[in-house]
């Protein structure tokens, strides 16, 4: 997997790569993941950062599911409510992926399935 930077474009502002190169044996496109709790279908907790730590830990399970780990992903599209919210939203992704910075794309949406305040998706890149 090869991160991208180039100064010829504008900088990441957040924790993610401009691009990411990688050659895989299988793709896992997870579907979109909401804040809900498995063991009860309940959300997490009512603010966006307990959702986006709990919509991580959910991808973290589908792609273990999948024969793939975190470090496999390479793009990540996460749908927010609030785009007052983006730091928070950043703050628990930053935790959960370290120095592992997958490509990002970040959209403003107006509402989200069960009112849900985020809402994340994963492209995996396995290399089996």
């Amino acid at each position: 997997m090869n991160f991208i930077k180039t100064t010829k474009a504008p900088a990441a502002i957040g924790p993610y790569s401009q691009a990411v190169s990688a050659s895989c044996a299988a793709f896992v496109y997870t579907s979109g993941q909401l804040g809900l709790k498995p063991e009860t279908g309940d959300f997490s907790g009512d603010d966006v950062a307990s959702q986006t730590r709990q919509a991580l830990s959910n991808i973290k399970a589908v792609l273990h599911q999948a024969g793939a780990h975190v470090d496999d992903i390479i793009k990540t599209t996460v749908y927010l409510t609030e785009m007052g919210k983006f730091a928070d939203v950043n703050q628990e992704y930053t935790r959960f992926f370290d120095d592992h910075q997958p490509a990002r794309s970040v959209v403003g949406v107006k509402e989200l399935p069960k009112s849900a305040l985020v809402e994340i998706e994963a492209i995996a890149c396995v290399k089996k």
